[in-house]
């Protein structure tokens, strides 16, 4: 028998729009088999959006990679069986008709799985729309409808620090972007 502790990240792909189904499928199906030593993780890379809807803030995940889950996974067994016989599954990606399925290279698990990481911080990424003494709008929280200048920028955090007039007195508020719009 194998080693069950090698694991190594596949990419299987399934019918788009059921990644999560089939993300549900193979777990429950490798519990079921008591695999559970082989398989260490299924993971469909979503991106999380933010969207504004009738002016509300909707937090949305959209599927990164249409069609693709990740499996991290030591394929000993029945265990790519078990796998491909899951519902919607298409198959393995990488793999030769009859061959093994080609597990990914670290650089790209590296690199699909620090997007996802990355994108859980980011929210669609825009260069500052603001600048220094610049005029905008709170549109959001307790300040919603009052107007401010902005008077610091902070990058990383995505926040701006906005001077806002509260019963005639300057107040600094630090805001998000996305509490502020340009007028």
């Amino acid at each position: 028998m194998a080693d069950s502790n090698v694991k190594k990240w596949y990419v299987v792909r399934a019918v788009s729009g059921q990644e999560n189904k089939v993300k549900n499928y193979i777990e429950t199906e490798i519990a079921r088999l008591g695999l559970e030593d082989y398989v260490e993780e299924v993971l469909v890379p979503t991106e999380k959006v933010i969207q504004i809807r009738n002016g509300k803030k909707v937090n949305k995940e959209r599927v990164y990679f249409p069609g693709y889950i990740m499996i991290k996974a030591n394929l000993a067994g029945e265990v790519t069986h078990v796998i491909k016989s899951v519902t919607n599954v298409i198959g393995f990606l990488g793999e030769v008709k009859g061959g093994d399925p080609v597990p990914l290279r670290q650089s790209e698990v590296n690199r699909m799985l620090g997007k996802v990481d990355e994108l859980t911080v980011k929210t669609d990424n825009v260069a500052i729309p603001f600048t220094l003494g610049e005029t905008v709008k709170v549109i959001d929280g307790p300040f919603n409808g009052f107007n401010g200048t902005v008077e610091k920028i902070n990058e990383e955090k995505r926040k701006l620090e906005v001077m806002v007039k509260i019963f005639g007195r300057k107040t600094p508020l630090e805001l998000s972007y996305m509490q502020v719009e340009k007028i």
